[in-house]
């Protein structure tokens, strides 16, 4: 009797400190790791989540740049966070379901170690070439990689990015070999693309400008659907390789353990900022589709998606240590 009205006070106790931390969240500055470099689409995500949420809030929401092994050392930092809704993740397909896979030992569990908040935005991917590459189509690229095996050169944000991904399922799907060169930023392979050091890449965010300026050449979309900001060009599986898809998405993160009313008060704050006219306008400009989902949702999609890039890479045989 006496444990049984010592746990029923526990778990009042428990509810309490939740609703109180519930109301009295943030009373710190929180911040948004973005395990990248600055100037993606996770980067820019996260700042305009950040400037809403701070504005809303009354606290400052602060990003922090923390790149490094594919974005593993950024995660990890918040999955190692006190779960208390002041240290966040803008996570991303590679931190949240596929690096998992492609590294033997992880410092963090993938689908352990988060409070999903969020999905915030899918991005489209967009195959580019610079313009000195003989190519004016997906079907002159896919003739032009089989009659020069090992030539074509593709940039990533890292191992294990979107673009990586974007590559690799090509290569197995058209059976073409293409090389893979991952830079410690998707900004640093688009200039280098730009520069014609490499070849081709895979991104609309960072690449938009440089083909609007008639830099760099849009062949393909590796979406399942053609991007609103360039509907004419075809998608990857329209223009050759049927079934063909990837999409980036971006998710917001926080540790295990966060009180469900912060995660909740989190996800209210996702879903408010992505229906701000400015920022969906510029989501448009940059192939970007806003999402917003509840946490279950996220979870739900996160476990797909894990199950879905851990056959691909198994199939590829892609590892990175």
């Amino acid at each position: 009797m006496h444990k049984t009205i010592a746990a029923l006070a526990l778990a009042a106790a428990s509810l309490t400190a939740a609703a109180q931390g519930s109301t009295d969240y943030p009373n710190a500055p929180v911040r948004i790791v973005v395990p990248f470099q600055a100037g993606g689409l996770t980067d820019i995500l996260a700042r305009a989540i950040a400037q809403h949420a701070a504005q809303r809030l009354g606290q400052p929401f602060v990003v922090e740049n923390k790149p490094g092994a594919s974005g593993n050392i950024g995660a990890d930092a918040v999955a190692k966070s006190k779960p208390d809704g002041h240290t966040l993740l803008m996570g991303s397909i590679g931190t949240n379901a596929v690096n998992a896979h492609l590294f033997s030992r992880m410092p963090y569990d993938t689908l352990k170690d988060f409070a999903p908040i969020s999905l915030v935005a899918s991005g489209t991917l967009m195959l580019v070439t610079h313009p000195s590459v003989p190519v004016t189509d997906m079907r002159s690229l896919l003739a032009y990689a089989r009659t020069h095996p090992g030539k074509l050169t593709y940039a990533s944000g890292g191992a294990g990015a979107s673009q990586h991904l974007a590559g690799e399922l090509l290569k197995t799907m058209a059976k073409i070999d293409i090389v893979h060169v991952p830079y410690k930023g998707v900004v640093q392979g688009v200039t280098d693309v730009v520069a014609g050091q490499v070849d081709m890449t895979f991104d609309l965010a960072t690449v938009e400008p440089h083909i609007r300026a008639g830099k760099l050449r849009p062949i393909a979309v590796a979406n399942a659907k053609r991007s609103t900001a360039f509907p004419e060009v075809p998608t990857i599986a329209e223009a050759g390789v049927p079934g063909y898809e990837v999409s980036a998405w971006y998710g917001l993160f926080a540790p295990v353990g966060t009180p469900p009313a912060i995660v909740k008060r989190l996800q209210g704050e996702v879903v408010s900022a992505l229906k701000d006219p400015a920022l969906l306008e510029r989501l448009a400009k940059l192939g970007a589709e806003p999402a917003g989902s509840t946490p279950e949702d996220l979870q739900r999609f996160v476990r797909s998606e894990y199950d879905k890039w851990g056959q691909v890479v198994r199939q590829a045989g892609i590892r990175l240590d």
